[in-house]
C-alpha cells in the first residue's frame, strides 16, 4: 500500500549536541498522528544517539548512504550491517550529491542497492535530471536510463523495500524553479515506467517523493498532487518548524 512519507535529509551538518536539540524539537512539536511518515538522515556519527532518541516515536531514522560491500579496506565509509547493528533500517542511495560531487554511477549504485535489499533495509532511491537534461528536452530519457540502470534489476517482490525520490537537480540552487504542475508530470511518468517493467501492482503501491527544494510554502500545492506522495527535504528539514509546517502539510 503506496504511503505518504516526509524524509529530512540532513546532510553534513549537526554536531551531536545540535542533533539532539533538533529531534527533541521534533519529538515535543511534531504531531502524534501524521498522515505522513516521517524519516530523519543525520549524519553517520550521530545516527546510534538519534535512534536511541526517537525510540516509542512515530519518527524512524536513515542513513545517507552505504558502501556496498559486506566489509574490508574501505577507510572512511560504513556497511549496511554496521547500520543495522545500530537500529537503522533506511538508507537514501543515489543522491544527486553522491552522483555529482563523488562520481556515484548507476552501476554502483545498483550494487549498493542490492547490499541494502540483502540487509532488509528499506531504500530511498534517488534519481533526476540535471539543467542541461532539461533543456534539451531530455529529461524522460535520463530519468527512465537512471531507474532501469540503478533499480530495475531487482525482483518485483523487493519493491516493498523501495521508495523513490526524484530529484530535478536543475531546480536546486540555480534560481530555476519547478512548478507542482512539473513535478507531477515527471511523477506521473516514473509511475508508469515502473508500471511498464514490472505491473500495476508495483507502480501503485510506490511512494514516489518529491525532492526539488520543498518549503513550507510550497509543500501543500506539491503534496496535493496525485503522484507526489510526500518529500525528501534538504535545507528545510534542519529547521524543526519549518520541517513540521511541510510534514503536517499532506
Amino acid at each position: 500500500m503506496r504511503k505518504k512519507i516526509v524524509a529530512g535529509n540532513w546532510k553534513m551538518h549537526k554536531n551531536a549536541a545540535q542533533t539532539k536539540e533538533l529531534l527533541n524539537e521534533l519529538l515535543t512539536q511534531i504531531p502524534a498522528e501524521t498522515a505522513a511518515q516521517v524519516i530523519v538522515a543525520p549524519t553517520f556519527v550521530n545516527l546510534a544517539s538519534a535512534v536511541e532518541n526517537l525510540t516509542h516515536s512515530n519518527i524512524s531514522v536513515a542513513a545517507q548512504n552505504l558502501h556496498q560491500a559486506e566489509s574490508g579496506a574501505f577507510t572512511g565509509e560504513i556497511s549496511a550491517d554496521m547500520l543495522k547493528s545500530v537500529g537503522v533500517n533506511t538508507v537514501i542511495l543515489g543522491h544527486s550529491e553522491r552522483r555529482a560531487i563523488f562520481h556515484e554511477t548507476d552501476a554502483l549504485i545498483a550494487s549498493k542497492v542490492d547490499t541494502a535489499l540483502k540487509h532488509d533495509m528499506t531504500v530511498i532511491f534517488c534519481f533526476g535530471e540535471e539543467l542541461k537534461d532539461r533543456q534539451s528536452g531530455n529529461h524522460f530519457n535520463i530519468v527512465e536510463n537512471q531507474l532501469r540502470d540503478g533499480l530495475f534489476h531487482i525482483e518485483a517482490k523487493n519493491w516493498e523495500k523501495i521508495v523513490l525520490a526524484y530529484e530535478p537537480v536543475w531546480a536546486i540552487g540555480t534560481g530555476e524553479t519547478a512548478s507542482p504542475e512539473q513535478a507531477q508530470d515527471m511523477h506521473e511518468f516514473i509511475r508508469e515506467t515502473v508500471r511498464k517493467a514490472f505491473g500495476s501492482d508495483v507502480a501503485e503501491d510506490v511512494s514516489i517523493l518529491y525532492g526539488g527544494s520543498v518549503k513550507p510554502d510550497n509543500a501543500k500545492e506539491i503534496f496535493s498532487k496525485p503522484d507526489v506522495d510526500g518529500g525528501l527535504i534538504g535545507g528545510a528539514a534542519l529547521n524543526a518548524k519549518d520541517f513540521i509546517t511541510i510534514v503536517t502539510s499532506i
